[in-house]
């Protein structure tokens, strides 16, 4: 027996912290087994992303097939697709595969550098955000799909009724206050995930690793509810035992049940 199969399609991270790297140490450490179709590679540190080289269309397409013919992939979690011709070869790939998806808007990095360009975020709303198990943006990036600001969980609300998908996790770490909330939108009711901002800089990763999470829970049997809410105290674990990796924003400490192995 093996564990459910989650596949992440993203861009690498050099750095571990986020990306491909991030999703395949969560989707371990939540119990499944990871495999991965890599959308692009960046050159990144923890102070911010030197360059990105967005892989071929034919690239992404062998590796889906590669894996989707051979492996018993239960749910699929989407990170950073880069480019038009991604998001277009992806949405062909998942109409035929029909496996339920989890996606990651991933508009920008950390360090504001834009990682996806306005006509192409236009084609990820029509083409693969209408299609989706769920959305999971932070509130930059539904400021962005939804077009007006986002200041409180109020206002986070009404922007999960107008985002398309059929399910929206809208993630609250950019609320200002001690006190963040994460809104699930599902089957029409509303639930809050609340928890106490944690001081810390060392955060690099946090929405690949939240999503990543949520899609494990799934791909284990766990109703929406629950595997959001799984997800989220693995994050804030995962934060509150974060890795200063660099002089930048560090990285979540991904395997936080193994203990310190280095004391």
């Amino acid at each position: 027996m093996i564990p459910p199969i989650v596949l992440t399609i993203a861009g690498s991270d050099s750095s571990g912290g986020a990306g491909i790297q991030a999703d395949l140490k969560t989707i371990a450490a939540n119990g499944c087994y990871g495999a991965s179709v890599i959308t692009a590679v960046t050159s990144q540190n923890t102070q911010g992303v030197k360059d990105i080289f967005d892989l071929p269309v034919e690239v992404i397409k062998s590796q889906f097939n590669a894996l989707i013919e051979d492996l018993d992939v239960r749910v699929i979690k989407i990170g950073m697709l880069g480019s038009v011709e991604a998001i277009m070869i992806v949405d062909k790939l998942l109409k035929k595969a029909k496996i339920p998806f989890v996606i990651d808007p991933v508009l920008s990095a950390s360090d504001a550098t834009t990682l996806l360009e306005d006509k192409a975020v236009e084609t990820l709303k029509e083409k693969l955000l209408k299609k989706a198990f769920l959305i999971t943006p932070n509130i930059p990036e539904a400021e962005v799909l939804v077009g007006f600001e986002i200041k409180t969980v109020e206002d986070m609300k009404a922007a999960c009724m107008q985002m398309d998908g059929e399910n929206i996790l809208l993630k609250g770490g950019h609320l200002e206050g001690n006190i963040l909330v994460d809104v699930l939108y599902h089957d029409t009711q509303f639930y809050e995930f609340k928890h106490r901002k944690i001081q810390t800089k060392n955060t690099h990763g946090t929405g690949c690793t939240l999503a990543s999470a949520i899609t494990s829970n799934l791909a284990l049997g766990y109703e929406l509810p629950e595997a959001c809410e799984r997800a989220v105290e693995y994050v804030k674990r995962a934060i509150l035992e974060n890795y200063p990796t660099g002089e930048g924003k560090g990285s979540l400490n991904h395997f936080f049940m193994l203990g310190d192995k280095h004391a």
